[in-house]
């Protein structure tokens, strides 16, 4: 099963899909756990460029041709052969990120945007999306948070230095995926305690690899 988890700057991601991973391996699953952009050298590359506040000057066309170029890579050296030999994979982010942030937040085309994911993607699509969603004020102060606590090393902060109406408009685009797509999508209310969160989103995942086993 190929499971995304999806979300604004500062929504919990991250926690949330190491916590399930850990949850699901408890269990006997064999499990990989990715990222996008990124997940394999080539990709990696392609996010130190994307995620790198000094390139602020990149246009948005830029922008989604090199995550299309990243995901490619991902597909076809990570998760494709992983999804081949049983494993459940989790993914942190996917296409609908690509949606929610090149089109409804920059206010690309989506005719343009669905056809670069079609082309990255070649018909592969997730099982499961859970949508992590929270205040956006919220989750941008606690994605800020997070790196200035990480000290040295690559700020990955070029989104997290958009305004907030950016953010805004990916949110409201991640809902409106997830109601035009009710069956994939499930949506997490994210501004609780992690645990609780962890919870939520561990019974969502149990009660869709129960009814994929049936």
């Amino acid at each position: 099963m190929f499971i995304t988890f999806e979300g604004i700057e500062g929504s919990g991601k991250s926690t949330q899909i190491r916590l399930l991973a850990d949850t699901l391996r408890a269990g006997g699953a064999t499990v990989l756990l990715t990222r996008e952009p990124g997940g394999c050298p080539v990709a990696d590359r392609i996010r130190a460029v994307l995620l790198d506040a000094e390139n602020r000057a990149m246009v948005a066309m830029t922008e989604l041709m090199l995550y299309a170029a990243a995901r490619a890579q991902h597909l076809a050296e990570v998760v494709r052969p992983a999804l081949a030999a049983g494993a459940i994979v989790l993914c942190d982010r996917f296409s609908d990120a690509t949606r929610a942030y090149q089109a409804f937040g920059r206010g690309l085309p989506r005719e343009t945007v669905e056809q670069l994911n079609q082309l990255a993607c070649d018909g592969l699509a997730p099982d499961l999306t859970l949508l992590l969603d929270c205040d956006t004020a919220t989750g941008l102060e606690r994605a800020r948070s997070r790196i200035e606590a990480a000290g040295s090393g690559p700020r990955e902060e070029r989104f997290e230095l958009e305004a907030l109406s950016f953010h805004q408009r990916v949110r409201e685009g991640y809902l409106r995926l997830a109601a035009e797509e009710p069956e994939r999508f499930a949506v997490v209310p994210a501004e609780g305690a992690p645990a609780e969160i962890a919870v939520a989103v561990a019974a969502i995942v149990t009660g869709r690899l129960q009814r994929s086993a049936v």
